[in-house]
C-alpha cells in the first residue's frame, strides 16, 4: 500500500483536493481531525498534556480546554514545540493503526496534514503532494471562510513553512489557482499512484 502525504498552506485548498480523491474511492486520513480526537482519547497523551500544561488543560468531563492550551502555545514557540512533540507521535501511531486496518488490496491512501513537512511526518510517507495557490487567493479564501482579518491569516501563515520551503520536499505539485483544472490534475496523479510499485 502506497502512503501519500498531502499538504498545503492555509487556504491552498488541500481539503478540496482530498475530497476529489475521495470521489475516486481513495481513503484519506485527516491528521488534524485525528489529532483533536486523540487529545481526548489517548491516555498517554492526556497525561503528558496535563503534566506539561496543568490539570486545567481538560474539563471535568474529559473535554480539552482549547482556550487554556491556546493561551499557552500560540504566542510561545517553545511551548508549541512541546505540545507538537507529544501530539505528532500519537498521530503517527493512529495513522499506522488506521492503515493496518484497511483491506490488503488497497492500492494507496492519502494522509492530509497541515504540518506534514514541519512535523517531519512526510518522511513516513512514500510520496508527498503539495497543493499551492497564489497568496492573495489564499488570503481571500481564509478571510471569507473564517471571517478573520488579513493580519490574522498572515499570522497563521507565519507558523507554517513557506511554499518555497515545501517545494523542496514535495514529490508532486497541484496548482489550485482557479485557472488549471483540479480534477484533471488529481486524475493524472491518481493514475501515477495506481501504477507505482514500491
Amino acid at each position: 500500500m502506497l502512503k501519500v502525504g498531502i499538504t498545503g498552506g492555509i487556504g491552498s485548498g488541500k481539503t478540496t483536493v482530498c475530497k476529489i480523491f475521495e470521489t475516486l474511492g481513495i481513503q484519506v486520513f485527516y491528521a488534524d481531525t485525528a489529532a483533536k480526537q486523540i487529545m481526548v482519547e489517548d491516555a498517554i497523551l492526556i497525561d503528558g498534556i496535563k503534566n506539561t500544561f496543568g490539570k486545567e488543560s481538560y474539563f471535568n468531563d474529559g473535554a480539552l480546554n482549547n482556550k487554556h492550551i491556546a493561551n499557552i502555545v500560540f504566542n510561545n514557540t517553545e511551548e508549541l514545540a512541546k505540545l507538537n512533540a507529544m501530539v505528532h507521535p500519537a498521530v503517527f501511531r493512529a495513522f499506522n493503526g488506521w492503515t493496518a486496518a484497511l483491506p490488503p488490496e488497497t492500492s494507496y491512501v492519502l494522509k492530509e496534514a497541515a504540518l506534514l513537512f514541519e512535523s517531519g511526518s512526510y518522511q513516513l510517507c512514500d510520496l508527498n503532494i503539495l497543493v499551492v495557490a497564489p497568496e492573495k487567493l489564499k488570503l481571500d479564501r481564509v478571510m471569507q471562510r473564517d471571517g478573520v482579518s488579513a493580519d490574522a491569516v498572515k499570522a497563521r501563515m507565519d507558523k507554517q513553512f513557506t511554499d518555497r520551503q515545501k517545494l523542496k520536499l514535495a514529490d508532486h505539485i497541484i496548482q489550485n489557482n482557479e485557472s488549471e483544472s483540479l480534477i484533471e490534475q488529481v486524475l493524472r496523479l491518481h493514475q501515477v499512484f495506481l501504477s507505482t510499485n514500491l
